[in-house]
């Protein structure tokens, strides 16, 4: 049994999980390379990170959001619950196209945090039972095929399902944070089309390692879904 259920597991592997493993590999040294690469290039604007995601809270009203500086790379992020944006080292204070960009992008969530958009708000409430969701399935999957309980596999894929639902939900989420980042950077009038481009560049690299993200869950799942159905067979 244990012999079946490892071959099985790991062709199932190789043939579904392991392809997205590497685009999601690629999607994570692609952004960290664009990054790099338009984080060398100066805003004709002046603005630095903190700038612009400062002058974006502003426009919509929303002065009661701060913004703090935080060690790490491209560690960037918006807490919902402190209402806070926290800016990388390379974010914070930097004036690079790239900068402003990624900024400006954790403003959109703020944005989306204070309008009540509905994708974010549904990503926030299942975030808990997604986690456990994600820790139980592969136990038990595998429980159930040792103990021939099928209805308990069944139990882990769903579980399994809460994550790759997640990241499906997350998509619309930064995509519609950049899209919001860049019509707010173009509508101030600040910046160039240069300066527009150079963001929208960085941030549609970001973006692809969302989309790897979602890949990789919905391989897993897939690959669960298949060792049931082989241990179901046998």
């Amino acid at each position: 049994m244990y012999d079946l259920f490892y071959n099985s597991s790991l062709g199932t592997y190789l043939l579904l999980v392991l392809p997205a493993v590497f685009f999601a590999m690629w999607a994570s040294a692609n952004v960290n390379s664009t990054f790099k690469k338009y984080s060398q290039i100066v805003s004709t604007s002046g603005y630095t990170g903190y700038d612009s995601a400062r002058r974006i809270l502003d426009a919509n009203g929303l002065y009661d959001v701060k913004i703090e500086h935080i060690s790490g790379n491209l560690t960037d992020h918006y807490d919902p619950k402190a209402k806070v944006i926290r800016l990388s080292d390379s974010v914070y204070d930097n004036h690079s196209a790239a900068a402003i960009g990624v900024a400006a992008h954790e403003a959109g969530h703020a944005v989306q945090h204070a309008t009540g958009y509905f994708p974010l708000t549904i990503r926030n409430a299942i975030i808990p039972v997604c986690n456990i969701g994600s820790n139980l399935a592969m136990p038990l999957v595998i429980l159930g095929l040792v103990l021939g309980l099928l209805g308990l596999c069944y139990i882990g894929i769903a579980a399994f399902a809460l994550s790759a639902l997640f990241q499906l939900i997350t998509l619309p989420v930064e995509f519609n944070a950049s899209s919001r980042a860049l019509a707010a950077l173009r509508d101030s009038g600040r910046f160039s089309q240069d300066d527009l481009s150079n963001a929208k560049k960085t941030l549609s690299a970001a973006a692809l390692t969302y989309v790897a993200a979602l890949a990789v869950a919905l391989a897993n799942l897939l690959r669960l879904i298949a060792l049931v159905s082989g241990g179901r067979r046998r």
